[in-house]
């Protein structure tokens, strides 16, 4: 009995991995050319390859990001609606649609060190 049940909470875990590894994650969800696409009109000008013109050590970077908290869709997309400091708010001027798809763009360029 306890081999059987064993046995099945083994095939269970296997096919919970196996559908974890094949489904849509948020990011692939998002429109990753559209995200481009806005980048480049409004973002591009101060983060141009990942970079900050106004301020050097906040850049797009993975390892900036990770160093103040900027490591996720959700929290880069709260920046790009609201605004911080010198960062200007888009959230009049994006839908919600498109900061979703331009924080998945950054954060995808992040882990691929800028070289898309």
């Amino acid at each position: 009995m306890i081999k059987t049940i064993a046995r099945l909470l083994s095939i269970l875990f296997l096919t919970i991995a196996a559908l974890n590894l094949t489904c849509t994650s948020p990011a692939i969800a998002a429109d990753l050319a559209r995200g481009a696409e806005i980048f480049n009109a409004n973002c591009a000008g101060c983060h141009a390859n990942g970079g900050n013109i106004v301020r050097r050590n906040k850049t797009l970077k993975l390892k900036a990001l990770s160093k103040f908290g900027m490591d996720s869709v959700a929290a880069i997309a709260e920046i790009v609606a609201k605004g911080k400091n010198n960062m200007s708010a888009y959230k009049e001027r994006l839908s919600d649609r498109e900061i979703e798809d331009v924080a998945t763009y950054v954060l995808t360029q992040a882990e691929s060190g800028w070289r898309n």
